[in-house]
């Protein structure tokens, strides 16, 4: 819950399904986070 904090301390729509959306597009860049501290190992010849 901290990391969505971060984005916003608040939702920005008015209405439900805005709000809805905006929570699923937060969700969407917090799964992505891992992705980028996961190195990517290469064999060296």
């Amino acid at each position: 819950m901290h990391c969505v904090k971060l984005l916003g301390q608040s939702l920005m729509a008015r209405d439900f399904d805005s709000q809805v959306a905006e929570i699923q597009v937060r969700a969407a860049v917090l799964n992505g986070y891992p992705a980028l501290g996961i190195p990517i190992t290469e064999p060296v010849r």
